[in-house]
């Protein structure tokens, strides 16, 4: 039996504040999308194992991102918003990937490389292995489509290769997942360095706008923000990264194109210019904020979804992994 609609799967792990480039280029889209497709949307706190934790904040933070899910407008009650530490299938299935997984195609992963040069003193078989549980995660639900950034298609490549791996091995058990690739908005710069994507571990407050930041803060922010000494709002990523990084930002913000962008400060200076990218976002995410603070006081209503979602995705990981289990001969458990 077809499925009636398709499958959409993503998810950001639950360490740090998301940022506006979490929101643009992951939520935002995910809002946009959500009632076209059967949608699957983690809190990953199992990756964010790779990197040692700090229990009480870790648990504070990963709930405040759920709930920053809900408030951004993903509707529990029509998608399926769980803890990715709530569904056992996800470890168990990736235990069963890494055997499916080749050394030479985890030692090519670039984020490897990149979080062993940031931890070199906790460089450990999780941080290897961490395709293998992503894929997990993905192939868990059947997802026909997952939206990714550049930077992200190694991690979807391994994914595939290994899913066409097993399938050519054992028959058709996992359908193999498509990018959805965003038109706009998928890549936010750092506001300090704007050749490095803005990032919520950035030890330069100044470089990233956190969605918990308040509208004095944004703004500041954006006042702060690297342009050049030409004073010529223009898009040219090459030559002018973090004026053509604002054009972006405020271009996604409020529906405009670049040229749209560049016509309307036309002969106006930096100053204008950075000061109405702030005052856009933060328009934008004054919704968000009295959200926010709605749902933080209704914890009955965040503990509802949590346990209502997980279940929910228990049923649908489940039902893949016995599956699995039963294709590579592992002995039924007595009911």
């Amino acid at each position: 039996m077809e499925k009636e609609r398709k499958v959409l799967y993503s998810g950001m792990q639950a360490t740090g504040k998301l940022t506006i480039g979490n929101y643009i280029g992951a939520l935002k889209n995910w809002v946009n999308l959500h009632e076209d497709y059967d949608c699957f949307f983690g809190v990953m706190d199992l990756h964010s194992l790779t990197v040692r934790q700090n229990p009480t904040e870790f648990k504070q933070n990963a709930r405040r991102i759920y709930t920053q899910y809900v408030a951004a407008g993903l509707d529990p009650k029509k998608n399926c918003i769980y803890f990715q530490s709530h569904v056992s299938a996800h470890a168990e299935l990736g235990w069963i990937l890494d055997c499916f997984t080749y050394m030479g195609e985890l030692n090519r992963m670039t984020q490897f490389k990149d979080k062993s040069a940031k931890h070199a003193d906790n460089i450990n078989a999780g941080l290897f292995t961490y395709p293998a549980l992503m894929a997990a995660d993905i192939l868990l639900y059947q997802s026909d489509l997952v939206p990714i950034g550049s930077d992200q298609k190694q991690h979807l490549e391994i994914c595939r290769d290994v899913a066409e791996r097993f399938n050519n091995i054992y028959g058709d058990v996992f359908t193999i997942p498509e990018g959805y690739f965003p038109k706009a908005g998928a890549r936010i710069m750092s506001l300090a360095e704007p050749t490095k994507k803005m990032s919520k571990s950035d030890e330069n407050v100044n470089a990233t706008i956190y969605l918990v930041d308040d509208r004095d803060t944004i703004i500041r922010k954006f006042k702060k923000a690297v342009t050049d000494s030409d004073a010529e709002v223009r898009y040219d990523v090459a030559n002018k990264p973090g004026v053509s990084n604002l054009m972006e930002i405020y271009g996604v913000v409020t529906d405009k194109s670049m040229d749209e962008v560049a016509k309307e400060f036309e002969g106006k200076g930096y100053g204008d210019f950075k000061l109405a990218v702030g005052e856009a976002v933060a328009d934008m995410l004054a919704p968000f904020h009295e959200r926010c603070a709605e749902l933080e006081k209704d914890k009955t209503f965040i503990n509802e979804c949590i346990k209502e979602n997980a279940e929910k995705a228990s049923y649908f990981a489940n039902k893949t992994l016995r599956k699995v289990h039963k294709k590579l001969g592992l002995t039924e458990r007595i009911r």
